[in-house]
């Protein structure tokens, strides 16, 4: 279902509304006025990361699995040398 972003022409304020493409918001269920409230123009999200074309797609996640798992080793390493006092 799409989302669709209103704002009233009362009080101002801005909501998200998922409905039909058909369907149409009019009145304003904050300020409780009619015939009030407009569409806003929004733009679709999107999200490009550029991957280098070089590696494959397995090599790619061993190498994140492999930084994960320093990570974390080094965050027990941290969590057992830290003292904790009893609450």
């Amino acid at each position: 279902m799409p989302r669709y972003r209103y704002e009233c022409n009362g009080c101002g304020e801005i909501v998200v509304v998922l409905h039909g493409i058909k369907d149409k918001l009019t009145d304003c269920k904050i300020c409780e006025e009619s015939d009030t409230m407009k569409k806003i123009l929004s733009t679709p999200l999107s999200i490009k990361k550029k991957v280098s074309t070089n590696k494959k797609v397995g090599d790619i996640t061993k190498d994140y699995i492999e930084k994960n798992r320093q990570i974390l080793k080094q965050q027990k390493k941290e969590a057992k040398e830290k003292t904790y006092e009893p609450s």
